[in-house]
């Protein structure tokens, strides 16, 4: 029986490029959808923000010589092209999508709106948010929380390469230290950096609670989905 029933899922566009090291992997890509299927199967009403950084990355505007605000929507439109590989690999499962864009493009995307989310969610239908926010200067991870806010979802899980947060990047410091439980406050004077910290702040402002997990290990999700204590929530400070 799953804990939650509304999730926004956010997963960075290297959960998509295994071992290649960019673009898609088909192996990484059925492995994801694997995964979030059983979510579906269980009756988790799913939404997913999914970044384009398998493809291309807005923040390295300076190396190509590109100006930001271009280089941002670039960005975005990687994000698309990754939900499409997604709903692809979806339909093959017999989990009907949505692409919800705030960047139309006709034939493929739709825009948001409540109406839509009521109606789709309760059908086991799963919500692909591409485009990001639809403006240069914000991560995926901000438009995680406006559409996790967006869509009254109960948590926010961040899957990333290691298994929470820690006080430095444990891939490169082997003292850092891991925080099962840090509150937002703590995480933003501290500028943890495994999530950004606008969408940290604005989690804060509306108590959105956040699970950063290990996106790669198997299972996890619907561990923690299922009420196991799996990598590290980022909430409210304890009164």
């Amino acid at each position: 029986m799953p804990v939650y029933k509304r999730i926004l899922l956010k997963l960075s566009g290297e959960a998509l490029e295994g071992k290649k090291g960019y673009g898609i992997d088909p192996s990484a890509l059925k492995e994801v959808v694997e995964e979030i299927s059983d979510l579906v199967n269980m009756g988790v009403e799913i939404g997913m923000v999914v970044g384009g950084g398998n493809i291309f990355r807005g923040l390295r505007y300076e190396e190509y010589g590109f100006d930001r605000v271009v280089a941002d929507h670039m960005g975005m439109l990687a994000t698309l092209i990754n939900c499409l590989a997604l709903s692809q690999i979806f339909k093959a499962k017999g989990v009907k999508t949505r692409i919800i864009s705030p960047v139309e493009v006709k034939g493929l995307t739709q825009a948001f709106s409540r109406e839509l989310v009521e109606e789709a969610l309760p059908k086991k239908e799963l919500l692909l948010f591409a485009c990001g926010t639809g403006n240069p200067f914000f991560t995926t991870d901000t438009a995680a929380v406006l559409r996790a806010m967006e869509m009254g979802a109960e948590l926010l899980i961040k899957g990333t390469k290691v298994d929470g947060v820690y006080s430095a990047d444990p891939l490169k410091d082997a003292e850092a230290v891991f925080f099962d439980t840090i509150d937002y406050e703590t995480f933003l004077i501290k500028r943890l950096g495994v999530l950004d910290l606008t969408a940290v702040s604005l989690a804060m402002t509306y108590e959105l609670p956040i699970v950063v997990l290990n996106i790669q290990k198997r299972g996890n999700l619907k561990r923690l989905i299922s009420g196991e204590k799996i990598g590290t929530i980022i909430k409210r400070r304890d009164e």
